[in-house]
């Protein structure tokens, strides 16, 4: 438990009535103002309006950042399906307001019964969708153990995990009114969706998906948080929502066995840590890769003096893009699940690695990506997705990334729970050299192996000046999740803007391969597009992997004057920041 003492004078349980007034509001017309939503003692920042304002009840009665994060996370389990979840996982970034930190790693593990080449077939070649679509692709779920290990080392609601997940149980059962966002999503997801008859059967209304003012109720899910609630992670990993699964996973020859649910376990473990121009950067090392992407970046961004280059000018995304493309180049050859392979995170984290790797980029002319390859950091020593943001009043904070990977998982409910099942395995190096859902390539490291946790981008992230939280943040979107974080980061403290300007600005990606500029759309000028491709750039069409925007961040900053919390949710997929 947290030991730092709560300004209320106990912490106390949420109030029935609060709960359920809390799932009737709807959106606050603040969504549409141009500056961060300031309040005096906390902030919740998501991509739902509806569990952003349980976060910030949860924290008005008492609640600290981790206790709000558990209620945030089952309320968009429920009002945000295609990425919010049981059936996932991720990683939860803690910063107490004792200066101690650390990560809760929930990602999803393979099964047991998983083997290097199993979504390949006789020539040695992907199979299509194999590792994307139907049970066979998703990992053993993190999500349930993730929370309530957050809970045991952090929470201190009285009540716990029973009262906390009240708003998410009621939610389900008395169902949600479906906005524009929700109508949009299950449609865009309905050739997937489609395929599974359980998954109908919850989510559609008359063989289609719903439409916006339609109620969506989710009675199987509201029963599978009460057996979660009742009996912490045991609720979900064994008894009847485990045989739930196991049987689905029978009899449509999925992998995941009682074995694998029983065995799974959420660590905790250490942050990594890094700087840039005087700030301290604190996020997750391996089996994400996303702080170390991360760090690297910003390690060879800060050798130019960023801040003197006009946002988006030419010579600006130059300098970012080749960043970017180095560090994706990294990532692909030398990281994985450093609990099965030896990943060299402090020489790729290292200022004179990034010196070294900074030396190879001409300010003139793109380096094209085949011409590359990974560097040769120092060696270690041995040892869909959605993002929401708190800090609550006494600054403990918490920054959190989970997901089912692609928008609704491999697509399928494991029939009467109401869970949505992952499709993580896709994750992996399903053959080194060969690109994901995302077009990332990745190499041997991250093959596949039973029990392994795969590669994952998703970077949460908290950044101090003189050891004090001046913003944390965190993002979706597949390996967009990183430089969505970068460029935010880079905005503050490069480019000076607030923490607003810095999420609404427009975003790029590039991934070193494929070796395109993913840019949103008005996100250059056509001068500056012309001037990069002059220097060799290519830009992708309009049609690719990502959507037509680049992440989806959730932060929130701390004003150093008066200590407010100013929560930014971003406006590319109406999501809002809530506090008190």
């Amino acid at each position: 438990m947290n030991s730092s003492k709560p300004r209320h004078p106990r912490a106390a349980s949420i109030p029935r009535a609060a709960l359920i007034a809390i799932t009737v509001l709807s959106c606050p017309a603040w969504a549409s103002v141009v500056e961060p939503v300031g309040a005096r003692h906390g902030m919740v920042a998501s991509a739902s309006p509806i569990a952003s304002q349980i976060g910030a009840a949860v924290l008005e009665q008492g609640g600290n950042a981790a206790d709000a994060a558990v209620a945030v996370a089952l309320a968009l389990a429920v009002a945000w399906p295609t990425a919010g979840n049981l059936g996932g996982g991720g990683f939860l970034l803690w910063h107490g307001a004792d200066g101690k930190s650390e990560v809760i790693d929930y990602r999803e593990r393979a099964p047991a019964a998983a083997t290097r080449d199993m979504y390949l077939d006789g020539e040695g070649k992907p199979i299509p969708g194999a590792s994307t679509v139907g049970h066979r692709a998703a990992g053993v779920p993190g999500t349930p153990a993730g929370l309530a290990l957050t809970l045991e080392r952090h929470g201190r609601m009285r009540g716990g995990l029973k009262a906390l997940a009240q708003p998410a149980i009621r939610l389900a059962r008395a169902g949600l009114i479906v906005d524009q966002h929700l109508a949009h999503s299950l449609r865009d997801a309905e050739a997937l969706l489609a395929r599974f008859p359980e998954t109908v059967r919850v989510f559609f209304k008359g063989g289609h998906p719903p439409g916006v003012g339609d109620r969506l109720v989710q009675p199987d899910l509201a029963r599978t948080l009460e057996r979660f609630a009742a009996r912490g992670a045991a609720g979900f990993y064994e008894g009847p929502v485990a045989d739930a699964i196991v049987a689905d996973m029978k009899e449509h020859g999925g992998l995941i066995t009682a074995e694998d649910l029983r065995g799974y376990r959420a660590v905790a473990r250490p942050p990594l840590r890094g700087s840039y121009r005087g700030h301290e950067i604190v996020t997750v090392g391996p089996p994400s890769s996303g702080g170390v992407v991360l760090l690297e970046a910003l390690n060879i961004l800060e050798r130019s003096p960023l801040g003197d280059l006009p946002f988006h000018s030419a010579d600006e995304v130059h300098l970012l893009v080749e960043a970017m493309r180095r560090a994706f180049a990294d990532r692909g050859a030398l990281l994985g699940d450093a609990d099965f392979v030896r990943v060299p995170v402090r020489g790729l984290v290292a200022k004179d690695y990034a010196a070294a790797r900074a030396a190879t980029i001409d300010p003139r002319r793109a380096t094209p990506s085949a011409a590359i390859g990974a560097g040769a950091p120092a060696p270690d020593d041995p040892p869909q997705t959605t993002h929401f943001t708190i800090v609550d009043a006494d600054g403990n904070v918490v920054s959190n990334t989970y997901t089912l990977n692609g928008g609704y998982g491999c697509g399928a409910v494991a029939r009467g729970t109401g869970v949505l099942l992952n499709n993580e395995m896709d994750d992996f190096a399903v053959r080194p050299g060969a690109p994901n859902l995302y077009g990332l390539i990745q190499g041997e490291a991250n093959a596949i192996a039973p029990r392994k946790r795969p590669l994952s981008s998703m970077t949460p992230a908290v950044v101090l000046k003189d050891g004090k939280l001046l913003l944390a943040v965190g993002s979706p979107g597949g390996p967009t999740i990183t430089t969505t974080v970068l460029q935010v980061i880079v905005n503050v403290i490069d480019h000076g803007m607030n923490l607003r300007e810095a999420i609404d600005a427009p975003r790029l990606h590039h991934q070193y391969l494929p070796d395109l500029i993913f840019v949103e759309r008005f996100g250059l000028s056509a001068e500056t597009r012309a001037a990069l491709e002059a220097r060799g750039h290519v830009f992708a069409p309009p049609a690719g992997p990502f959507p037509p925007y680049i992440g989806d961040a959730e932060g929130i900053a701390i004003d150093p004057a008066s200590g407010a919390r100013l929560g930014v949710s971003d406006r590319r997929l109406g999501g809002a920041a809530v506090g008190y």
